[in-house]
């Protein structure tokens, strides 16, 4: 993990983004004090993802014998 202060992350933000997207983090430092750190965000989700390849039966919702007691 690096340690940046303000200047260095500002004038080499670039480089720093696309470090972060490869995994990296970075600390922010304020006069050698830790004051943010630069992390990947988690993978997003997809919606959708399973569209098409499960199928859901016509009596899906209808009532279950015996009110769905089990006996």
């Amino acid at each position: 993990m690096q340690i940046l202060n303000i200047h260095q992350a500002k004038t080499h933000l670039s480089e720093r983004i696309e470090a972060v997207e490869r995994g990296e983090e970075a600390i922010i430092a304020r006069a050698d004090r830790p004051v943010a750190r630069l992390t990947p965000l988690p993978a997003q989700r997809r919606l959708g993802l399973l569209e098409g390849r499960l199928t859901v039966p016509p009596d899906f919702d209808a009532p279950l014998p015996n009110g769905g007691e089990v006996p």
